[in-house]
């Protein structure tokens, strides 16, 4: 048993690193490419993807690790502790982005947002266009960003996590 909470540990902190790492690699892409504060649906869709693909790769070596078998709460367990870990390595990224690299990217990414909104709703006045970019500014502080970040990825791992979980498990015989 301790060598198995041994192998859930270091699955965890091994994948959790790669995704964390995966994760930043994409997201400086993003910003060489100056499309950082845009955040397309494809961008989105890609994250997910590549979430999914380190959480189920994690889930079969784990599986491999313990002769073949692996249970729902395990996978449940490693995935969340994989989104916790790659959810920490995020943070401090975005907190890097938006104070050392590119200090203007939550301005830019509002500007961007409400010029989009007033494109799609040109019925908007002027007045629902300003409170809704105060609202935003309200919560586009570090520690607000840094919580839905958090709270995101530990909430999209724990779904990924279910699926995927049913998918591989196999339970040790009686």
């Amino acid at each position: 048993m301790e060598n198995q909470q041994a192998s859930l540990k270091s699955t965890m902190i091994t994948y959790g690193l790669i995704l964390g790492g995966v994760s930043v690699i994409f997201q400086l892409m993003l910003f060489f490419l100056d499309m950082h504060y845009q955040q397309p649906p494809a961008v989105g869709i890609v994250s997910i993807v590549i979430m999914i693909g380190v959480l189920v790769y994690a889930f079969i070596q784990y599986k491999k690790q313990n002769e073949g078998f692996i249970s729902l709460a395990e996978a449940i367990k490693i995935g969340l502790g994989i989104s916790l870990i790659s959810a920490i390595v995020g943070i401090v990224y975005s907190l890097i982005l938006t104070e050392v690299l590119d200090p203007s990217t939550l301005q830019k990414t509002l500007d961007y947002q409400f010029e989009t909104m007033r494109a799609e709703n040109p019925e908007m006045t002027q007045d629902q266009i300003n409170m809704a970019r105060d609202m935003g500014e309200k919560f586009s502080g570090p520690f607000i960003r840094s919580a839905f970040q958090l709270i995101g990825a530990l909430f999209i791992g724990f779904i990924i996590s279910l699926i995927g979980g049913l998918i591989v498990k196999k339970s040790r015989p009686e």
